[in-house]
């Protein structure tokens, strides 16, 4: 027993001597996805799953026309899309950006793709975005040392209503019955 708490002890202070003391928001900032002490990982994502006909979003925004930054109800264009995420403080320009619609942008004003939309997601959902850099929470596949490949958020998500709705429970299990053996003792 003593033989193995010092293996353990031993272990632990390994891992931790080569732990990265970086700064989440270094980490954060660069958009990178720390794996392990020394990792170089580039966080791979699939292209975000688009409606058909909705990106780019410039083929029907004119970035010539003004801005209509007022948050109200749509009724021109979008009229199919019911925002149901922070609805009494958040809007489409909270995370779109307004000068260039093909970008979101980060509460900072930062503009980014949509295949980095984890990013501003993580800016309200920490927690999350800590779960899913780990692997721990969403989807990521690939080698346990090398190369990954993450979803985004929207492809389990919508990200006008990321609620799942709720599903009812199936009935428990039915339990195994305890039939005669051949020989005449009980059998599981």
């Amino acid at each position: 027993m003593l033989l193995f708490l010092a293996v353990a002890l031993v272990v632990a202070l390994a891992a931790l001597a080569g732990c990265s003391r970086a700064p989440a928001e270094e980490l954060f900032a660069a958009g990178g996805v720390p794996e392990a002490p020394g990792s170089t990982l580039q966080v791979n994502v699939p292209p975000p799953p688009f409606s058909d006909g909705v990106f780019p979003c410039s083929s029907c925004h004119d970035p010539e026309l003004k801005v209509n930054t007022k948050q109200r109800k749509l009724k021109v264009a979008h009229q199919e899309i019911e925002l149901k995420h922070g609805t009494e403080a958040r809007w489409c320009l909270d995370c779109h950006d307004p000068a260039d619609r093909d970008q979101l942008h980060l509460a900072s004003g930062e503009k980014i793709p949509f295949e980095e939309s984890y990013r501003l997601c993580g800016q309200c959902h920490g927690e999350k975005f800590r779960d899913w850099r780990a692997g721990v929470h969403g989807r990521r596949t690939g080698n346990w040392d090398g190369e990954k490949q993450y979803l985004l958020c929207v492809h389990c998500h919508n990200s006008h209503a990321p609620r799942f709705a709720p599903i009812k429970p199936e009935s428990a299990p039915v339990p195994p019955r305890r039939t005669e053996s051949p020989a005449g003792g009980a059998e599981r």
